[in-house]
Formats: C-alpha cells, sequence, structure tokens
C-alpha cells in the first residue's frame, strides 16, 4: 500500500464536547465489537435450524478473521487518507449490514456473507476508533485513553458472547431478535458520530492495494516470537469460540448462556492481561505468557479427559491473561524497536499472523472433530499449543543466553 502522510491535529472542544464525542466513538466502538461475537453461543443453534455440520460451524468462524485480515490488508491506511469519522461510519454500516444479512439468513450462505462483513467491520473500526479516541484525548489524558479504547474493545467481545449466550438460553426467536437489536444499535451508533470531529487533515487521495507485510530483519527474531506466542493464544481464543457449545457438551453442561459465559470470560481476560504488562516488565513478560498458554492448554486436555467444567473456566481465563499479556508485549515491542516509517507495515503484519493463527486452528479442529470426536481432537490441538508455547520459550532463553 502507498504510504500517505496524513497529520492528526489538535481537537480543541469545550469539555462536555470533548466527552461526547469521545463516548460517541467509544459507543460505535463497542457496538460494532459486539457484532464481531454474538454469533459465538448461537452456533448450535444454527446447526440445528440449518442442518449444517460443526466443521461447518468452524468454518464460519474462519471466515470471519478472513474478513479481518483483508481488511488489514486492503484496507489499514484508509482512516489517514480520509479521516477517522468515515472510516468508523463505514464499519458501522458493514456492522448494521451483517446484522440485517444474519437477521434474514435462510442457510450458510447468509451465514459466511454475514461473518465477512463482521470481519471487515470489525479491521475498519479497530485502527480508526483507536487512534481517534487517542486523539479526541487532551495530551495529559492520551494513555487513558488507550485504557478505554481497550475496553471498548474487549469489552465489546465480552458482551457479545454474554448477550448472545443469554437471549439463545432464554429469548424467544433468539436467531432473529438479537439482530435485530445490535444492528438497531449500531445505527444508533452511526447517528452519535454527528458529535464526532474530525481528527485528521484529509489528503483527499484513497489509495487501496495489498499493503506489504515487512519487517526489519534487526528485529525479525522478536518479532516471531511475540506473534508466535500471541498466535498461540489466538489460536485458542479461535477454538474455544468456534466450538464453545461442543466443549460445554462434552463436560455435560448444555446451558448456551454458559457458552457465552465461558469465551466472555476468555476475552475479558484478554483485556485485564494487557493492562497487567506494566507490572510484570518487559524481560518477564514473553515468558510468563507461554508458561500461562502451557498451563491453559493442560488444563483443556484435563477438562475433556474428565468431563470437568472447572478446568475449561480455569483455561478459559488463563488463556485470556496470557495472550493479553503477549500481544501488549507484542505491539509495545514494535513500537519501541521499529522505526516510525516501518511500523505500520510491522503492526500490521504481526495482526495478520495473529488473524490467520485464529482462523486456520478453527478450521483444522473442525476437521479433527469430525474425524475423531472432540475428546481427541481437543486433546491434540491443547498438545500442539503447549508445543508452540515451549518452542517459543526456549527461543527466548536461547535468545535471552546469546546476550550475555
Amino acid at each position: 500500500m502507498t504510504s500517505v502522510n496524513a497529520g492528526a491535529r489538535a481537537v480543541r472542544l469545550p469539555g462536555r464536547r470533548r466527552r461526547l464525542a469521545t463516548a460517541a466513538v467509544a459507543f460505535a466502538f463497542w457496538i460494532t465489537m459486539v457484532g464481531t461475537t454474538v454469533p459465538t453461543p448461537l452456533y448450535p443453534l444454527y446447526e440445528r435450524a440449518f442442518g449444517f455440520s460443526s466443521f461447518a460451524a468452524t468454518v464460519v468462524f474462519a471466515v470471519y478473521a478472513c474478513g479481518v485480515v483483508g481488511g488489514l490488508l486492503i484496507l489499514g491506511g484508509l482512516a489517514d487518507q480520509v479521516g477517522r469519522r468515515p472510516v468508523q461510519a463505514a464499519a458501522l454500516l458493514l456492522s448494521v449490514a451483517a446484522a440485517v444479512v444474519f437477521l434474514l439468513a435462510r442457510g450458510l450462505t447468509a451465514l459466511l456473507v454475514g461473518r465477512v462483513l463482521s470481519g471487515l467491520s470489525a479491521a475498519l473500526i479497530t485502527g480508526a476508533a483507536t487512534a481517534g479516541l487517542t486523539e479526541l484525548a487532551p495530551a495529559a489524558r492520551r494513555a487513558r485513553a488507550g485504557v478505554l479504547a481497550l475496553a471498548a474493545n474487549m469489552g465489546g467481545l465480552a458482551c457479545g458472547t454474554l448477550l448472545g449466550g443469554v437471549t439463545a438460553q432464554y429469548a424467544p426467536a433468539p436467531l432473529r431478535i438479537l439482530w435485530g437489536a445490535q444492528g438497531a444499535l449500531a445505527v444508533v451508533g452511526l447517528i452519535g458520530l454527528v458529535a464526532v470531529p474530525e481528527t485528521v487533515a484529509r489528503t483527499g487521495r484513497v489509495s487501496l492495494g495489498i499493503q506489504r507485510l515487512r519487517v526489519p530483519a534487526a528485529v525479525r527474531g522478536t518479532f516471531l516470537r511475540s506473534a508466535l506466542a500471541s498466535g498461540s493464544g489466538f489460536a485458542v481464543l479461535g477454538v474455544f469460540a468456534s466450538v464453545s457449545g461442543l466443549f460445554l457438551a462434552e463436560v455435560r453442561v448444555r446451558d448456551l448462556a454458559v457458552a457465552g459465559v465461558v469465551v466472555g470470560l476468555a476475552f475479558l481476560s484478554t483485556g485485564a492481561g494487557q493492562l497487567l504488562v506494566g507490572g510484570l516488565g518487559a524481560r518477564a513478560a514473553p515468558p510468563v505468557a507461554c508458561c500461562g498458554l502451557i498451563v491453559a492448554a493442560a488444563l483443556i486436555a484435563a477438562a475433556l479427559l474428565g468431563r470437568l467444567l472447572v478446568p475449561l473456566v480455569a483455561a478459559s481465563v488463563l488463556t485470556g491473561l496470557a495472550t493479553g499479556v503477549a500481544v501488549r508485549d507484542g505491539v509495545t515491542r514494535i513500537a519501541t524497536s521499529v522505526a516510525p516509517e516501518r511500523r505500520g507495515e510491522a503492526c500490521s503484519a504481526f495482526f495478520v499472523i495473529l488473524y490467520a493463527m485464529l482462523a486456520a486452528p478453527a478450521v483444522g479442529g473442525g476437521v479433527l472433530v469430525e474425524a475423531y470426536g472432540l475428546v481427541t481432537a481437543g486433546t491434540v490441538f491443547a498438545a500442539a499449543v503447549a508445543v508452540l508455547a515451549a518452542a517459543v520459550l526456549a527461543a527466548l532463553v536461547r535468545a535471552r543466553a546469546g546476550e550475555l
């Protein structure tokens, strides 16, 4: 993608107007992310309603990640070119369109289309809203703006699964009612953007294309270790999100609200893990994340082999914490070790790897479930995650030994 230099400008607003604009952007971010995880607890209902397999459900989940990757590669720099607010509006429109597709869905094809739209909406809103919240904040409160962006992002992901689970279990017409509500709230978010000033000097040019994914050779080893540690956590989150209903059925829990809680805890814990990095320190964060993922993988295997709910919940929380630590550490390392003119490429490459590792294991896990059953497939998957995390941990130890 052609690099376009667009400068963020200082926004001078009265305190009340600034707070209103900030709330509007945070709400737009939150409701868009809600729409991306609402289907998670609904997959068992879709399977029964449309007659497709558990493997097809993992494919439906995976195309969401493909939509995110495509959006990052092609549209990642759009907010710098046309402004933050138009891109946020486009993300909300895509979220509304996805809700309408799901609301009217009569088969698997509609679900696939809806998930691609959801993925594109997430790719657009994440960068535009995070940058917009930072630029709306006074200089002394920029750190708080980052926390608010994290809360809107992870809070939206968690709320989507929680609302989806409660609706699936207790509400009438669960495959319709929640999408109507989410689409309506996304329209409210669109209206709220009227109160948001633009924070970027627009270039007047739009240059789209496949963004090059390059990482400077000097930091490639550090980058790869951070990406693989974070991607291991994303792989677990992806499998949780795509087959959580099957997991819980295996441990004799068929309440879909519980499925929403289990996955929601993973996303909330991911946000909490990102906040923990400052307390851990730069040297401790990567090995702590790897160890956390190894223990989480063992808990998943124990839950499936013993048909136990408590280890599964513990694995959800620990996976989220470890993933949050790994992602925050990886982004921080890119921000501090890559030159500004190459930072965008490196960040895009980082998240493309993460979302690819979110999608591929979900589909692979679906194949294994179809062929060998959930217990065998889940145990093999947990072992693979543990081996990958252990390999990254060993690479960290070797790298630090080489520094001495």
